[in-house]
């Protein structure tokens, strides 16, 4: 009769179950670190972009040149033509201020902008706000948008001083819904020697909230 060999048969003991759970659960908390913070960076990557944008938008204004709409009377010449950056967006310029108007519209979620006439974007005239600019956008967005001349927008008192000759692109987020402690990022450009020098990079505060 052949003989049957017998092995032993061990099983992980209490202490490597344990070892182990501690692993996958280390390993799953690095995991949805970062995803979550993947998407982060994927929603302020909106920001940048975008307020890079309005600032290329800002140099390109100027670099048009511009002059008073005139009826000329025989002889008489027109007003030497200009270059001049676009007047503000904010609320020193009623009808086309930031987009959305308010935060509330962003709090956490995204807003649609609206695409009617006189409406989001598609205000101001050729001189001052979003006409002048050239600038609009028709998806959703996660950040309020907004535009000065001379002066900061307001979304962070960090950011480089643009001046009375230059101006500012800004964004403001509230991802997380809180209510408080807004992201902030902004772009600015001053005129040097009737050229406009913009920024080295987007100014950035309280990115993720």
């Amino acid at each position: 009769m052949r003989a049957i060999k017998r092995y032993d048969r061990r099983g992980f003991t209490l202490v490597e179950l344990m070892i182990v759970v501690a692993i996958i659960g280390v390993l799953a908390a690095l995991a949805i670190y970062g995803v979550r913070r993947y998407l982060a960076s994927a929603k302020t990557s909106e920001a940048k972009n975008t307020v890079g944008a309005i600032a290329r938008g800002a140099v390109a204004a100027y670099e048009r040149e511009t002059s008073a709409s005139a009826i000329l009377a025989g002889g008489t010449s027109s007003a030497v033509a200009s270059h001049s950056l676009c007047e503000s967006t904010g609320v020193d310029a009623p009808g086309h201020g930031p987009v959305p108007a308010a935060m509330t519209s962003v709090r956490g979620t995204k807003y649609q902008p609206s695409t009617a006439d006189a409406a989001d974007f598609n205000t101001g005239t050729s001189l001052g706000g979003w006409k002048c600019l050239k600038f609009s956008m028709t998806q959703p967005i996660y950040y309020q948008y907004n535009y000065t001349k001379g002066a900061r927008t307001g979304v962070s008192g960090a950011s480089p001083d643009p001046t009375a000759t230059g101006f500012e692109a800004g964004a403001q987020g509230d991802l997380d819904g809180d209510g408080t402690d807004f992201s902030a990022f902004a772009r600015g450009g001053n005129v040097v020697n009737g050229e406009v020098v913009l920024a080295t990079q987007v100014f950035i505060e309280n990115e993720y909230e």
